[in-house]
């Protein structure tokens, strides 16, 4: 590898963020993309097949919900049908008799969807990447790809999605791992990772596939902001389009973490989240019941945060806030935070990348 190429997708529910990491190329000069999320294009896609009262059939692969969920349920609130091949519908719930509860018809081959019009499912669009790098006249050739998408895992029947998550988080967290732990290279993927697994299968190419959960991501990416990175004890927010995490760092050890769905935030309610995280009296089961996945109780806090630092395209929501918080911008770029994460907990998965990425980022940071 003498000057290696790394590819970083940072997969969304808004946007999907790309970023190429190439050696001997300012970060700044980086060829860098935001682009709608799968998700979002998936949308777009069946509300056109509503608009044109055509029935659906959903192919590919399990994928990210949000917004396509909501237009095949709108799709077939409309009147219309929708088939889907079992691995597509797992999309909607891993339970598959809860997806044909919605209404979805699960069929095991595309000749049984009657002509409808066929989508296909993914999060990974590469082949669509390589064709608008190469009108740039930018190779499309790379010595490793990484890809951090938001994986609530399979729950088992009767299990919340969101409690299934959460306690995955906490496990993780409890093992010690570090945020660079949350990510892993294809062959290692846990079973429970649904979605992670699905990205995997659709990479046919030799180098390297290294996976991420995007919460972790972005919180690792926002240390490389100067200001977070000289706190030692910091409270990170990422506010994403659809999902919040924030995390409670004592150095680089995870002490407090809660997750939550952005559009059931206030500006007064997430302060309030935040002030019980620093104070080590946030309650699992409240932010559970209030529509969120979770949180670590951690009982009475001694040393508050020294910094509260926000990044994610809904960091808006704490504008005037009296937490006067930070806003995060690792190397210029708010937007490219999980991409960054991505590709340090990629060198610290493999070393043979340390190199390239600490000499276009800097070291990484080192907190006791």
């Amino acid at each position: 590898m003498a000057r290696p190429r790394i590819l970083a997708i940072d997969v969304g529910t808004g946007t999907q963020d790309i970023l190429i990491l190439e050696a001997g190329v300012l970060i700044e000069n980086a060829v860098q993309l935001i682009m709608p999320s799968p998700t979002a294009l998936l949308a777009e896609r069946v509300k056109q097949a509503t608009q044109d009262r055509v029935d659906l059939l959903l192919t590919g692969v399990t994928m990210g919900g949000g917004p396509g969920h909501w237009a095949v349920e709108a799709h077939l609130r409309a009147g219309l049908k929708v088939y889907a091949t079992p691995e597509a519908a797992r999309t909607f719930d891993d339970d598959l008799e809860r997806v044909a509860a919605m209404g979805v018809r699960i069929v095991d081959r595309p000749s049984s969807a009657n002509g409808a019009r066929q989508l296909e499912l993914r999060d990974f669009y590469l082949a669509e990447l390589v064709t608008a790098l190469r009108a740039f006249g930018v190779s499309p050739a790379f010595d490793a790809v990484a890809i951090a998408v938001f994986d609530h895992g399979a729950a088992p029947p009767g299990v919340s999605d969101r409690r299934f998550r959460f306690d995955y988080l906490r496990d993780q967290v409890e093992r010690g791992i570090g945020l660079e732990g949350f990510g892993f290279l294809a062959a290692e993927i846990p079973a429970r990772m649904t979605r992670m697994r699905a990205v995997a299968a659709n990479w046919t190419g030799q180098e390297p596939l290294f996976l991420m959960d995007t919460g972790p991501a972005a919180i690792l990416g926002a240390l490389d902001d100067a200001t977070v990175a000289a706190a030692e004890r910091a409270m990170v927010v990422n506010l994403g389009n659809f999902h919040t995490i924030a995390a409670l760092l004592e150095g680089r050890r995870i002490a407090g973490l809660f997750e939550h769905h952005s559009g059931e935030l206030s500006r007064e309610k997430l302060e309030n989240y935040l002030g019980a995280l620093a104070a080590g009296t946030l309650s699992n089961q409240a932010v559970f019941d209030d529509m969120g996945h979770g949180a670590l109780e951690l009982g009475p806090v001694a040393t508050p945060p020294q910094l509260l630092a926000l990044t994610g395209p809904r960091r808006g929501l704490l504008d005037q806030s009296d937490l006067n918080p930070h806003l995060a911008v690792p190397h210029g770029d708010m937007m490219l935070a999980g991409c960054f994460g991505l590709l340090r907990a990629l060198a610290a998965r493999l070393p043979d990348f340390a190199t390239v990425v600490e000499d276009q980022l800097g070291a990484a940071v080192q907190r006791p």
